[in-house]
């Protein structure tokens, strides 16, 4: 598969065209921000955490039912993937309060939830992203309610099968956002990347935080926390 021409760059990620129409490289960056892009940094070797981390789960959801954009790993930092037209709706699934949802509605980190609560956002970094309802996307014409009600029952079984993934690698799966695509042939995908970037992992006995928080509330240890998710995940 032949490598050509950056077609995007964002926050975390280099996109590419290949020889294939069908079929783009993203390639991961150690580039780290929070707060829209407020505060930023590099956090050493995530990129490649991230890109092996983000197949492997990937690969453990299709096997269980989820159409992904997955193609093949390349290499620690880059992998060929669908091309989609990414759906602009941010979804996330929180099984515990903590972030933005404990601060916004007052109540401790850490509240169990007794059923799992999936939030949707306009993907919009100009807007900051506001939460939205159903009917909010389909006025703006983000999705129609077919695709809405698909996205949410994918969005829940991915939590499921993640959740038990975790478990059994002693963390706790507080919450995290999912990207969906289509792709040119119209089949809605599992797109983007599930790693510490876009999940909250606590340990199980702990409550260490493992992923992005550490960078965003300055705890230390970054490094370190992507690091131990990898080992965990990868290397059990």
């Amino acid at each position: 598969m032949q490598k050509r021409e950056q077609l995007y760059e964002g926050k975390a990620k280099r996109v590419y065209a290949t020889d294939d129409p069908n079929v783009v490289i993203v390639s991961y960056k150690d580039d780290a921000t929070a707060f829209d892009g407020l505060k930023k940094g590099i956090i050493e070797g995530k990129g490649a955490v991230n890109n092996r981390m983000t197949n492997y789960f990937m690969k453990k959801l299709a096997e269980r039912g989820i159409p992904t954009h997955y193609v093949q790993e390349l290499n620690d930092r880059e992998t060929a993937v669908k091309k989609v037209r990414i759906v602009p709706l941010e979804v996330i699934v929180r099984n515990l309060s903590a972030g933005h949802f404990a601060s916004r509605y007052g109540v401790e980190e850490g509240l169990v939830f007794d059923e799992p609560i999936v939030e949707f956002s306009y993907k919009n970094d100009d807007l900051h992203d506001p939460l939205l309802n159903d009917d909010h996307a389909v006025a703006l014409k983000l999705a129609t309610r077919e695709e809405i009600a698909q996205i949410r029952t994918y969005a829940l079984h991915v939590n499921e099968v993640l959740k038990a993934l975790l478990s059994d690698a002693g963390v706790t799966l507080v919450d995290f956002k999912l990207e969906f695509g289509k792709t040119v042939d119209g089949t809605l995908v599992l797109a983007d990347e599930i790693s510490p970037d876009t999940c909250r992992f606590w340990d199980s006995k702990t409550g260490e935080k493992l992923d992005k928080d550490r960078f965003r509330r300055d705890l230390g240890g970054v490094e370190d926390a992507y690091l131990e998710m990898q080992r965990r995940i990868l290397e059990s």
